[in-house]
């Protein structure tokens, strides 16, 4: 944790070296997999389940009803969706005790545990090797491809010339397309007489005498890219595995400086517009990965600890709709997980955020 800690608070200086729509209800009256345990009382009340946009969209509709028959098949009891065009809204909804389980950022499960200590970590994706030292995904800024020089300093790309530009958040709520990069301009620049005192806050509004010319937030990550992409903005911040659907590696190596990605010729929306738009990464960071977090005073204790008994079992970890194998992703499965190793899911605890508490 302390290194990755440490990661997270050196971010810029990697950089210059290198997800509401109407609930959709999904039965869950299978029987349970093997080996997973069900609640032992079943309350007939439906266990909502909030998202944020990133995962709302209608491509993502079998990975999150393969999560649905998990939970419902842990509680024994039905399961809805409750999808979302805004961070806040899905936030919001688990807060008010509207929703028993959402998946969140970091960022989102520090904001709504702040206001409603109910609200606990369920799970987190471990990373490849099935740890918890490797369950990081990125926080990406990126510009569109042939614009890239401009943000060099004899070859090597920098922060500086990010400022002044038009710029796109996803939302403040986000962890990766907010907490992180903001944090890490405000380090950076900081250290800078005329941006001496610099905070987030002053990120988030443009203007001639601002630090952005102009700034957009995008309402998801996949909202950002495309605010990149239509020329709304020169710079954007999004993640990685949010818009690891719609778009190819086609130069350099994943998640590094100077990578180029390309919109894939079939994206769905919101890329299906833009088929072949490029862009490339001018800075790219480690990021906690988001936890499925749980409302405490909605869900028994013993509930809580069968949905952590689900998400963990081996049967989740090999279960193609939840974690993906290139195979199925080629079949044309759109996950939000993906196997490329020993990905499962793992229990954590509050203290795992610290580092994200750190950056605020």
């Amino acid at each position: 944790m302390r290194s990755l800690l440490a990661l997270l608070l050196i971010g810029v200086t990697m950089i210059l070296s290198a997800c509401g729509g109407a609930p959709a209800a999904t039965p869950s009256g299978a029987p349970a997999a093997a080996g997973v345990p069900a609640a032992a009382t079943a309350p007939t009340t439906p266990v909502i389940v909030a998202w944020y946009p990133n995962e709302s969209g209608a491509d993502l509709k079998g990975a999150r009803d393969a999560l649905a028959e998990v939970i419902g098949q842990a509680l024994n009891r039905p399961v809805e969706h409750q999808t979302t065009t805004d961070y806040i809204i899905a936030i919001e909804s688990i807060v008010n005790n509207n929703a028993h389980v959402a998946f969140f950022g970091a960022e989102g499960y520090v904001q709504a545990h702040e206001r409603n200590d109910a609200i606990v970590p369920l799970v987190i994706p471990s990373g490849s090797d099935g740890s918890e030292e490797t369950a990081v995904y990125y926080s990406w800024l990126a510009v569109m491809r042939g614009q890239e020089g401009n943000y060099q300093e004899n070859g090597v790309y920098a922060l500086d010339n990010i400022q002044g530009k038009r710029f796109s958040f996803v939302s403040n709520s986000s962890t990766s397309g907010f907490r992180v990069p903001s944090s890490n301009i405000v380090r950076y620049f900081g250290a800078m007489e005329r941006w001496n005192g610099l905070t987030a806050d002053d990120l988030i509004e443009g203007g001639a005498d601002a630090f952005f010319a102009d700034v957009q937030f995008g309402g998801s990550h996949q909202g950002a890219a495309v605010n990149l992409i239509t020329d709304k903005v020169d710079v954007a911040s999004f993640c990685d595995t949010c818009v690891a659907n719609y778009v190819t590696l086609v130069e350099g190596t994943a998640n590094t400086v100077g990578a180029v990605y390309r919109v894939n010729d079939a994206a769905d929306e919101p890329f299906d517009k833009y088929p072949g738009a490029e862009f490339v990464l001018i800075a790219s960071v480690p990021v906690l990965n988001a936890p499925f977090v749980a409302n405490s005073s909605m869900l028994s204790a013993e509930e809580i600890q069968a949905l952590q008994a689900a998400f963990t079992s081996d049967a989740v970890a090999a279960n193609e709709r939840i974690f993906a194998t290139q195979a199925a992703i080629d079949a044309g499965f759109k996950p939000l997980f993906r196997k490329t190793d020993a990905e499962r899911f793992l229990v954590i605890s509050d203290s795992f955020f610290d580092p994200i508490r750190a950056m605020r």
